[in-house]
């Protein structure tokens, strides 16, 4: 049965007999436009698709308006000036002054670009100024999931400036409204709060210029009428995909009907735009599910896997990191005993983090060397090439941590290049973790970051990973190369780094690089297409983790959580390993210092990780027990198959008599299969208590379900699924 992807059909209202019905549509949802007699074009529905194309005709009928005195409540990319009353999506000043716009729809085209993806092309244009916008509508049917941004450009005599420039405008009806949103800081990412939305507008924006996640991410949940569950409920999740500012705002009209705005945050960037340069926003992703929260985040996990995360259907590296074995305290022969420990563990990498590089102004801590990428001399006399060759010869690979887009104000490159650093003239420097940051929206600063990877590569052809950084925020931001133009240092900033990434990626296609910010202050998909994967937090607290992962696991998929063990909190070993798994695997611990039954607990744990890993990357991600409402936590991974799978178990609660006291319920199984569940990653000595004997329909263990046996004595229990005839 052919994919179909955009219905266009006549409304069959004598009244709307020039009325334009325009669908897109994916294997599950529908979003419905219509083009009225005035040639505005609105929104009549978001949500289920119906079975039958032509009764979309029949939608306006069915939500009748009260009081839209406009008619612009529901408008597909409302603008300011002209008949609208409520928050715009775009907002011009024209070269002579005026500030009304009012987009008419001109025409649409619609491309298959695969059996999969179809991308629909609307362009609008104002009927007396020479300005055009053209929304794109990219939907991927079978993973529910559409991605949207507009295209703005114009042909006056002299510039225009952007004051409001929104990627989606969209509109949901219903009787109420839930935005689930988050909050955090360093070691605090990633915190849920879920309210209902009231009269007036709700914003959740960034203003940091770098790191936009470090306080709010750009990431939310919306469910109609009630807080959707993880099974249950109409609920949309929305991501942008950009790196710096963000806005987005949450409008009830006054007909009760929810207006969702997201883009680049305007604030403090009014944008002038050239006649005939296009200024494209980025893309604003969303899916919309019908079954819950667990629903909308398994389509965001295969759209991600499938077409935006950077080899999201490959495989990735499990490393040792010296970080917490050395902090900034090593030699070449401190690394070559971790280059044993790493060969001694199993793992494919070993990682070489921060204080490598600088000379006159060593980088001894953090407060001197960012900008000299140059090797220290005293705690690397013969280079990074020489620890590549020591790693080739122990037979891992060798990855390096690198911060290039900051600067420290103890630096040769500060000292050079003072108009490269982003500061205010006259005013009083002001650091973050003592260190500022390069203004990439100059080309020469683009280069220079550029050549500081490259350079890598070139001392070292072998190199097989990049830990990239970005500890520090804008502060006091003037850009020297922008001169009079400030307003657009926030934007071009963020543009600059994508020319960046882009740069690399072309020379260096397949090298896996983290995206690395003082924890998850910078995840997003547009930096994401050139990652393959992001660092969540600085937080290695294994009962934290489980927490910070979960929320992060709702729009991200596992494959691209890095995660770590470390010596951070109190739980055992084996805990710690249990937590890290449930993404990409690495260690960041002192081997030395283990005993003999950790370490081959920890070498054993590899080789288990090894036969696990692609369930956990590739396989459909199901939450059973959340660790905010239960004494424990449980996930699991299915493969598509539905013939195995693995069970993740955490205790979460420490008081007295605490544990599963109850069956989990199992899902994603076939129910006519039978299943064997084993308890695997066992600590050496440590017996299960999960009998191995036992086997069950699929049936029962999704209606019935299964009791891990989670206690104060079992705090982490990791179970193999898997189907036998």
């Amino acid at each position: 049965m052919p994919i179909s992807l955009l219905a266009i059909g006549q409304a069959a209202k004598a009244q709307a007999s020039q009325d334009t019905i325009i669908s897109i549509e994916t294997e599950k949802t529908a979003l419905v436009l219509q083009l009225d007699a005035e040639k505005r074009l609105h929104y009549t529905y978001l949500g289920a698709k119906l079975d039958n194309g032509s009764d979309y005709a029949a939608l306006p009928e069915a939500e009748r308006s009260t009081s839209d005195y406009t008619g612009m409540y529901n408008s597909v990319y409302t603008p300011s000036g002209s008949r609208n009353l409520l928050e715009p999506a775009i907002t011009v000043t024209h070269a002579d002054g005026n500030q009304s716009l009012d987009l008419q729809y001109v025409n649409q085209t619609s491309t298959q670009l695969s059996p999969n993806v179809r991308l629909l092309k609307i362009e609008l244009k104002d009927r007396v100024y020479p300005i055009e916008v053209t929304l794109y509508y990219k939907a991927y049917y079978k993973e529910n999931v559409i991605e949207q941004w507009s295209a703005i450009v114009h042909h006056e005599k002299d510039d225009i400036i952007l004051q409001k420039f929104a990627s989606a405008n969209l509109y949901l009806r219903s009787g109420s409204y839930w935005l689930r949103q988050y909050h955090g800081d360093w070691a605090k990412e990633m915190q849920p709060e879920e309210a209902k939305l009231t009269h007036g507008i709700k914003t959740l924006d960034s203003k940091l210029g770098t790191r936009a996640n470090l306080f709010m991410p750009s990431v939310f949940m919306v469910s109609l009428n009630k807080p959707a569950d993880e099974d249950s409920g109409d609920v949309l999740f929305g991501a942008l995909e950009w790196s710096g500012n963000f806005r987005e705002d949450f409008e009830i009209d006054p007909d009760n009907n929810l207006r969702i705005i997201s883009g680049i945050n305007n604030y403090a960037s009014a944008y002038h735009l050239k006649p005939g340069k296009v200024f494209e926003t980025p893309p604003f992703v969303y899916s919309f599910s019908t079954s819950g929260k667990g629903g909308a985040s398994r389509n965001l996990q295969s759209w991600a896997r499938n077409y935006k995360l950077l080899d999201g259907k490959g495989t990735r590296l499990t490393l040792l990191n010296n970080w917490e074995s050395t902090y900034f305290d090593f030699n070449e022969e401190k690394l070559r005993e971790l280059l044993k420990n790493a060969k001694q563990l199993g793992v494919d990498m070993f990682l070489l983090d921060d204080g490598w590089f600088g000379n006159k102004y060593p980088r001894n801590d953090d407060h001197a060397g960012l900008g000299d990428w140059q090797e220290n001399r005293k705690k690397l006399p013969n280079g990074i090439s020489s620890i590549g060759r020591e790693a080739d010869g122990e037979g891992v690979k060798f990855g390096i941590w690198v911060e290039p887009e900051m600067v420290s104000p103890k630096s040769e490159l500060y000292h050079k290049h003072p108009d490269w650093v982003v500061k205010q003239p006259g005013r009083e420097e002001y650091y973050f973790r003592n260190q500022l940051v390069l203004d990439l929206a100059n080309p020469a600063v683009q280069d220079f970051v550029f050549h500081v990877i490259d350079s890598l590569f070139i001392r070292d052809p072998k190199l097989a990973y990049i830990k990239w950084d970005c500890n520090a925020v804008i502060y006091n931001a003037y850009s020297v190369y922008l001169k009079h133009d400030q307003s657009q240092f926030y934007v071009d900033y963020v543009q600059g780094l994508y020319a960046v990434f882009k740069r690399i990626r072309d020379k260096y296609p397949t090298v896996p690089m983290m995206l690395c910010s003082g924890g998850g202050g910078r995840v997003d998909y547009n930096a994401l297409q050139y990652f393959t994967e992001y660092w969540p937090s600085d937080n290695t607290d294994p009962i934290e983790r489980i927490f910070i992962q979960w929320e992060y696991s709702y729009f991200y998929p596992a494959i691209a959580s890095s995660n770590h063990v470390t010596d951070w909190g109190k739980e055992p070993l084996k805990f710690r390993v249990d937590v890290a798994m449930m993404g990409k695997l690495g260690f960041d611990i002192v081997l030395s210092k283990l005993s003999s039954s950790d370490l081959e607990f920890c070498k054993n744990a590899v080789r288990t990780y090894d036969d696990l890993k692609p369930l956990i990357w590739q396989g459909q991600q199901y939450r059973l027990s959340d660790p905010r409402e239960n004494n424990t936590a449980s996930i699991m991974y299915v493969d598509s198959a539905k013939a195995s799978a693995v069970m993740f178990n955490y205790l979460v609660n420490y008081r007295y008599d605490q544990g599963t006291k109850h069956p989990v319920r199992l899902k994603g199984l076939d129910p006519a299969k039978r299943y064997k569940l084993t308890e695997v990653n066992l600590y050496p000595g440590k017996s299960s208590g999960i009998s191995s004997e036992s086997i069950y329909s699929g049936d029962f263990l999704m209606k019935v379900g299964f009791n891990p046996n989670v206690d104060a004595d079992h705090s982490s229990v990791v179970v193999s699924v898997r189907a036998v005839q």
